[in-house]
């Protein structure tokens, strides 16, 4: 059986992850949340008490981690060697390790290897800068989903807006624009679109919007598929 993988790629603040899931949700895909992933690997970093800096040990347990996703009843469960691990992978301390640890080559790539093969296996939506071009080079939907980024700033500062939080528009256009440029000339697996990805710039489009244009390009797909 073939599966049926999406892939959206983009800058930050494009709405890659709201939309991702929703369009999951709606065609009973699974949405392969990689902040998690990489998460659950800083969790197994941490309970066995390897350093953030120390690159061989990490190199060498990479071997020995395992993770994935499944849904059950509608609910994301992500997996670290077979442990549900939902609960303990939010914290702080967390989150700073698997920011620390993604540095690393081999952290990626054994990611990749992961995701690759949850995607043979399931019917996937998946998004990050180089779904298209490097997790998922194969797959049968490719979207490049990007906004102008006095756009992205305007969302960014209406998110922080409703939470309380005050901040400066110029500001966030600015630390966006220096986001842009570090995905973009990375040397490993850079952000850019796809050959084979469709442009779709969400500037002047609702989120749900969004999700219905990429829904029926989905249909489109799927009939050239049969």
């Amino acid at each position: 059986m073939t599966y049926f993988n999406i892939a959206i790629d983009g800058p930050a603040g494009a709405g890659k992850s709201t939309i991702a899931k929703k369009i999951a949700k709606q065609l009973g895909f699974i949405y392969v949340d990689t902040g998690a992933m990489y998460r659950a690997m800083g969790l197994y970093f941490l309970r066995n008490q390897i350093a953030a800096n120390d690159k061989a040990s990490i190199e060498k347990s990479c071997q020995e981690v395992n993770v994935t996703i499944e849904y059950k009843n509608g609910e994301q469960n992500v997996l670290l060697n077979g442990e549900n691990v939902n609960g303990l992978i939010r914290t702080e301390e967390v989150g700073n390790m698997a920011s620390a640890s993604s540095v690393y080559k081999v952290v990626r790539l054994k990611l990749v290897e992961l995701q690759q093969n949850l995607a043979k296996r399931e019917n996937v939506v998946m998004d990050g800068r180089d779904i298209g071009t490097y997790v998922l080079p194969e797959a049968q939907l490719k979207i490049y989903l990007t906004a102008s980024s006095k756009e992205r700033a305007r969302r960014r500062w209406s998110e922080l807006k409703e939470k309380g939080i005050t901040s400066d528009m110029n500001e966030i256009e600015k630390d966006i624009i220096e986001r842009d440029h570090r995905d973009m000339t990375r040397d490993f697996a850079p952000l850019k679109q796809a050959e084979d990805a469709i442009y779709l710039d969400s500037s002047e489009m609702t989120i749900d919007e969004v999700v219905h244009k990429i829904l029926e390009l989905y249909k489109i797909q799927k009939e050239k598929d049969v």
